[in-house]
């Protein structure tokens, strides 16, 4: 599995296409002191295309400029992040990311996103439907929606914004996540895959993630992070 990983990490990279999207601006930059003992900046923007109020980025100073800098793109959940839901595994990804960002730093980005962008309120609908026998892409085509309704065009005005012309380290198991990002200018240097988080509750789920294509082994004793940069 870590060969595997290794070699998926290698092979990330992909063609740029240039696909022109407007400019995003600084808005507002605030320090953040965080539980983990880091103080990052937390950092708004005008300009993002969609118009939704809850996008943000979090930036931590880096190590060492001369590196790719370490990012993670974060869909909001409310249910994870913020109750600890053991439905998902987003809470367990966003702590293990601050603490990785904390150590190394780079650049959250949080994007309001809920549901996999349905919503709060039909993320809870397509619970109910995966409580009746339907796994997680499933419960979304009964209610009408794709498997995955987001776009990460705001991501990468953010990262143009704040990081333009950088080549980035994505920190995600989602190879989807890095292609939409090359789509839209950004170059993916390397995919450096999160941790594993699996419970009772949520391995139904991530066996539905793990056949749609995020990569990852659903042994923890198996799932190797490589946050070194």
């Amino acid at each position: 599995a870590e060969t595997r990983n290794t070699r998926w990490m290698m092979t990330c990279h992909m063609i740029v296409c240039s696909i022109k999207i407007p400019t995003a601006t600084m808005r507002c930059t605030v320090a953040m002191p965080l539980a983990n003992g880091s103080t990052p900046n937390l950092v708004t923007l005008d300009g993002l295309v969609d118009g939704r109020d809850g996008h943000f980025a979090l930036d931590f100073p880096a190590r060492d400029d001369a590196i790719h800098p370490l990012v993670r793109v974060h869909s909001a959940c409310k249910t994870g992040d913020v109750l600890g839901s053991l439905r998902c595994d987003c809470g367990p990804q966003l702590r293990e990311s601050l603490n990785a960002f904390a150590r190394y730093g780079g650049l959250l980005i949080y994007l309001e996103q809920e549901g996999r962008g349905i919503g709060l309120n039909r993320k809870i609908d397509a619970y109910k439907k995966q409580d009746e026998g339907y796994d997680t892409f499933e419960a979304n085509r009964v209610l009408g929606f794709r498997d995955d309704e987001r776009d990460y065009i705001v991501a990468a005005q953010i990262l143009n914004a704040l990081l333009p012309g950088r080549a980035i380290r994505l920190l995600t198991n989602n190879p989807e996540k890095a292609k939409s990002l090359e789509q839209y200018g950004i170059r993916v240097t390397e995919c450096v895959p999160t941790g594993v988080y699996v419970s009772t509750a949520n391995r139904r789920y991530l066996v539905a993630k793990r056949y749609a294509g995020h990569r990852f082994n659903l042994d923890p004793n198996l799932s190797a992070n490589h946050l070194e940069p």
